[in-house]
């Protein structure tokens, strides 16, 4: 990629390798951190609309980390995320943010968003990894002889038109 074309990235795409995957690995706890209040919205009352949030802002930042970084990207945003989500779970004590592991007569999803939310969050990621890397790019198409168009000045297209 030519330095001209980084200039349109996002900022986060234009800084280098080790700033990207500290990005992506903060990105990814981030994610956990929201995902696990926003996932239980609505359990009580069997509407998981929470559920829908925190997924929502899960690919989408799983999106942003595989077109960051790739594969690479994708790893440290799983690692990063699940990890994160887990640690919340596993550390919750009394009043537990991601409940799991319990009966009794409750709402469907009341009883298991929690099971939904930790293993879904690694299954969507998993399923982003097999996905077409041409879904993540960010950037100008490449004509069909393989290179990028350049943009030309409005002086240069003029000398060329004689």
């Amino acid at each position: 990629m030519q330095l001209e074309d980084r200039a349109n990235l996002p900022w986060s795409h234009r800084l280098g390798l080790i700033a990207r995957g500290v990005v992506t690995v903060l990105a990814g706890a981030l994610v956990a951190v929201f995902g696990t209040f926003a996932h239980r919205m609505g359990a009580a009352s069997n509407i998981p609309y929470g559920l829908a949030i925190a997924f929502l802002i899960l690919i989408l930042s799983t999106w942003c980390a595989r077109a960051r970084l790739d594969a690479v990207g994708l790893a440290l945003h799983l690692i990063a995320s699940s990890g994160t989500a887990w640690v919340i779970a596993g550390a919750s004590t009394g009043d537990a943010l991601t409940p799991i592991g319990f009966g009794g007569s409750v709402p469907y999803f009341s009883q298991h968003a929690g099971y939904i939310w930790l293993i879904g969050m690694i299954l969507v990621q998993l399923g982003m990894l097999f996905m077409p890397a041409s879904w993540f790019r960010i950037g100008t198409k490449p004509t069909p002889n393989g290179t990028t168009p350049r943009a030309t000045s409005p002086s240069s297209s003029a000398g060329e038109a004689r």
